[in-house]
């Protein structure tokens, strides 16, 4: 199983992380339809203010650390092979800060058209994700 730590925007206008796992089966998971893939390094000294993803995007950290925190202080830190399935697109948004660095990623843009309630939905019903 993978984990992936989702970030969304909730009805009360804040940002909420959710671990959704991912079974692996016959060697591969359940396919996600994407758009694009870019290499990310953050600068140095990477702390933005208060922002929201740009788009429905999975954030790959592959080396460094980076660490997000949501407006009830929580934070989570993600290294080098883990995955954030970004998408608080309103709302206040979160932090993102570079813990260690240099901090690169891959950025894997979901598609347009994807159906993402419905992998979601079964993601939580194949595994012990919650709130």
């Amino acid at each position: 199983m993978v984990r992936i730590v989702r970030l969304y925007s909730g009805d009360d206008g804040e940002s909420h992380f959710e671990d959704l796992d991912v079974p692996i089966e016959g060697g591969l998971s359940l396919a996600f339809p994407v758009a694009t893939l870019d290499f990310r390094e953050a600068p140095e000294e990477h702390e933005p203010d208060w922002h929201n993803a740009s788009r429905r995007q999975f954030v790959i950290t592959t080396s460094g650390a980076l660490e997000i925190e949501i407006g009830s202080g929580e934070t989570r830190r993600l290294g080098p092979g883990e995955a954030m399935l970004a998408e608080d697109l309103t709302g206040r948004g979160h932090i993102s800060r570079s813990v260690e660095t240099p901090r690169r990623s891959i950025v894997v843009t979901l598609a347009e058209d994807a159906e993402l309630e419905a992998l979601l939905d079964r993601l939580r019903s194949s595994g012990d994700g919650s709130d």
